[in-house]
C-alpha cells in the first residue's frame, strides 16, 4: 500500500493505464486472428481489409507508447509476408 498520496494517485493512475493498455493489447491480438482467419479463409478483398485494420492497430498502439515502434514494425512486417505468400500462391 502507498505511503504518501502522490504515491497512491501513481498508484491509481497505473492502474487506470495497465487496463487501456490490456484492452489494446487484446484487440490487436483479436485482428490477428481475424486476419489469420482471413488468410486462411483465401478471399483477397477480406484478407487486404484485415491486413489494413490490422496495421491501423498496430500504428496508432505504437503512436501511444502501448507497444514498441519495432513490435508493431515487425509484426507489420510479418503480416505483410504472410499476406502477399497467400496471394501469390
Amino acid at each position: 500500500m502507498a505511503n504518501t498520496r502522490s504515491a497512491a494517485k501513481r498508484a491509481r493512475q497505473t492502474g487506470a493505464r495497465t487496463l487501456e493498455n490490456k484492452s489494446v493489447l487484446t484487440g490487436i491480438k483479436s485482428q490477428h486472428k481475424k486476419l489469420n482467419a482471413a488468410i486462411a479463409g483465401g478471399d483477397k478483398g477480406k484478407i487486404e481489409a484485415e491486413l489494413a485494420v490490422f496495421a491501423s492497430r498496430l500504428d496508432k498502439a505504437a503512436k501511444r507508447g502501448v507497444v514498441h515502434k519495432n513490435f508493431a514494425a515487425r509484426r507489420k512486417s510479418r503480416a505483410t509476408h504472410a499476406v502477399s505468400a497467400k496471394l501469390k500462391a
